[in-house]
Order: C-alpha cells, then sequence, then structure tokens
C-alpha cells in the first residue's frame, strides 16, 4: 500500500520523526530498522501478516523515492494491507531529523518477552546456545547475533545488565539477526547457568584465564558459550565454578573484542 508522503508533519509518520531522540527514551514496545541488507532479511522472514516465526510483526515502511523504485521487489511481496510510505530525500531528512543516505527505514512491534524456560523446552537434542551478560554496547550485542545467526544458534539468552537486541544500531549491526534469532531475559549469570542446567545444556565459559583452550574442547550436543563484558569479564564466582576455556593468543596480549571472541567460540562448537 503506497503512501505519498510531502509534508514532514503528515501524522501517517509520526512514529518516524526524531529517530535519534526516540533510540534515546524508547519506543514502548517497537523498533526501527535500518538500512536495505536488513529490510530484505526482514521481509523473507514475514508471514502473510507481516509477522516473525518469533512473533516480532512489521508495522510499515518509510523510504526515499529512489529506493523505492530499488526495492521494488520486496515491496511487490510485502503484505498488501503494510503501509509503504514514500517521501522525496529532503523531506525524508526533515522527519527523521538527520540526513538519512540509506533512505529506508521500517517501523515493527516488539513481541512480547517470551520466557526462557520455555525456549530451552523446544530445543532439540543438538542445541546451541549463546549466553550473553553486562554486554551494553550496541556494536557488541548486534555482532554477538549475527555470528550466532551465521553459526545456527538456536538461542541468545540475556542478563538483564545487558542492552537491548532491538535497538535500531543493535539492529543494523546484526543485519537484522536481532529480529529472527530468539532470544530471551533472564536476571543474572546465576539464573543462566542454573536454567541451562536444568535443560540438560552443558555451559562453558570463556576467558582469557581459562583453564582449557578452545581448540581442545569437544562440544557436547547441548552447549552453551557463556561470555561476559569487556574488561571485568564473567564474575569470579562464575569462573571458579564453570568449565573455562581460553584462546590462546600471541605473548603480551589476551584481550579481543566480545563479538570477534564470540565468532571464533560459536565457528568451533558449531563445528563448521
Amino acid at each position: 500500500m503506497i503512501v505519498s508522503i510531502s509534508d514532514p508533519d503528515d501524522p501517517r509518520i509520526s512514529a518516524y520523526r526524531d529517530v535519534r531522540e526516540r533510540d534515546l527514551v524508547g519506543r514502548q514496545g517497537r523498533f526501527m530498522a535500518e538500512g536495505e541488507v536488513v529490510l530484505r532479511l526482514l521481509a523473507s522472514h514475514l508471514d502473510a501478516h507481516g509477522r516473525t516465526a518469533q512473533g516480532h510483526r512489521l508495522l510499515s515502511l518509510l523510504v526515499s523515492e529512489g529506493q523505492a523504485d530499488r526495492l521494488a521487489d520486496i515491496i511487490g511481496a510485502l503484505p498488501p494491507q503494510l503501509p509503504v510510505h514514500v517521501a522525496g530525500q529532503q523531506v525524508m531528512d526533515r522527519i527523521v531529523g538527520f540526513p538519512i543516505h540509506r533512505g529506508i527505514l521500517a517501523l515493527g512491534e516488539a513481541r512480547l518477552a517470551v520466557e526462557a524456560g520455555a525456549l530451552l523446552d523446544r530445543l532439540g537434542p543438538r542445541a546451541l546456545v549463546v549466553a550473553v551478560a553486562g554486554i551494553t554496547n550496541h556494536d557488541n550485542m548486534g555482532g554477538i547475533f549475527r555470528n550466532a545467526a551465521a553459526f545456527g544458534a538456536d538461542l541468545v539468552l540475556l542478563d538483564h545488565a545487558s542492552c537491548d537486541p532491538l535497538y535500531r544500531k543493535a539492529i543494523r549491526v546484526s543485519v537484522g539477526a536481532s529480529l529472527i534469532v530468539p532470544f530471551a531475559r533472564l536476571a543474572d549469570v546465576s539464573a543462566m547457568m542454573a536454567a541451562l542446567e536444568a535443560a540438560q545444556t552443558s555451559v562453558v565459559a570463556l576467558s582469557p584465564s581459562g583453564r582449557e583452550t578452545l581448540s581442545s574442547f569437544t562440544p557436547p550436543p547441548r552447549v552453551a558459550a557463556l561470555f561476559g563484558t569487556e574488561g571485568p569479564g564473567l564474575p569470579a564466582h562464575v569462573l571458579a565454578t564453570a568449565r573455562t576455556l581460553a584462546i590462546p593468543m600471541a605473548p603480551g596480549f589476551d584481550s579481543l573484542n566480545v563479538a570477534t571472541t564470540s565468532g571464533i567460540v560459536l565457528h568451533h562448537l558449531a563445528g563448521v
């Protein structure tokens, strides 16, 4: 449903106004996705009602006139009732509050929070889970979800200290993976480890001081990799009780970006 927009104050696109400001104050259960790669991935996972398998729902698009022509194949495949707002580049810039060079935004409604136990109960005899604690950087969060999707992780668990995977920048860095990989929150690391143990899923914690090397570890059928924030890492009590893995590095250097670490670890655990 193509809707031409010539006035940046048009009430039909009010949800797209001042995008960066709304990134800071929140969207009350909605999310904003940006760019062609993200839109193509999201569109490929929609059903006839505009919902993904995870329960997120696409509400509308706002695209520049130039991008509308380029995206004709995607737009034509969207549910016919979904509004596609098309504006000139200058009008679109005024709506969102900055020059948006990609010229593509999608507004969605996030699914209601899912209990971690319900998702863990759905795991099959072979499963790969990612668990993160204290990840507050949206670039890292997006990178972790991108790696989770790339290596076929079944689920991402987050503690309450971690940032929102559906923040606009996290979605963009994940190239849309945070919209298609199932995730749930638990209170803290201890709650995540208890839930994984109850689900008969082995947990390995990543740390430069790990007692085993990643390359020597043979993954069991159901395994969860636990990652902590850069700097402090995982809490001492977790490292004291969990099976810990390290990635050996050159002498005098023992630090990797957590998103990079997750890619190396998940590649090994997935056996690809």
